[in-house]
């Protein structure tokens, strides 16, 4: 009977052994883990790139859409507060002073040798604290009494001023009719005597 001998066999156990090594069978798990890690790395690195983009692009957004909201908010104060003195001025412009009464009231007053020489209206306005404003009206009445005795007629012109009815419904309560000024009696046209006189008229003041 032949005898077989396979001259490899020691090769082939050497190689065997070699396969079954621990070391090497280590060495290959770690590089392999190595390699997953890397990937993962690489993956996760990448991941955050991308929502760093997201979130920078978000940002630049929500600020481009405050700043819009910002402009808004500001014109729309703006807005309101013009709109405020609007409505101011057309209320004052309603509710004030109106010249065409006073002359109208003013021909209606005669008083015998009293000759109306001039007037001036004084008007002002002040602030008040609830947003509103106060209205100050002041008439300055010039005449001059020639009478036959001058200045008998200036007390009775004060008194008929207030008794007219545009200036007892507006002239303030106390003092609201006073004589300012009275000149001493001096010569005019003719030789005939006069008095000048100043009468001053105080409204009630009146919030607009």
């Amino acid at each position: 009977m032949p005898i077989q001998i396979n001259l490899l066999t020691e090769a082939l156990a050497q190689e065997d052994r070699r396969k079954k090594d621990p070391v090497k069978r280590a060495i290959f798990a770690g590089a392999l883990l190595v390699a997953l890690t890397l990937v993962w790395f690489s993956s996760t690195s990448l991941g955050h790139m991308v929502a760093n983009s997201n979130l920078a692009r978000v940002q630049n957004e929500i600020q481009a859409h405050t700043n819009d909201y910002n402009v808004v908010v500001d014109n729309i104060k703006k807005i309101n507060a013009e709109q405020s003195s609007l409505d101011a001025l057309q209320k004052l412009s309603s509710a004030r002073f109106l010249q065409g009464n006073l002359m109208n009231a003013l021909q209606q007053l005669y008083v015998s040798n009293v000759c109306l020489m001039g007037l001036q209206v004084d008007q002002s306005y002040t602030p008040s604290d609830s947003g509103s404003v106060v209205e100050h009206v002041m008439l300055t009445l010039n005449a001059k009494d020639s009478s036959p005795n001058p200045g008998d007629q200036v007390n009775p012109c004060k008194d008929a001023i207030g008794q007219l009815a545009f200036f007892k419904s507006a002239l303030q309560t106390n003092n609201g009719v006073k004589l300012s000024t009275l000149s001493a009696p001096e010569s005019g046209p003719g030789s005939k005597s006069f008095v000048s006189f100043t009468i001053q008229c105080r409204f009630s003041n009146q919030t607009r």
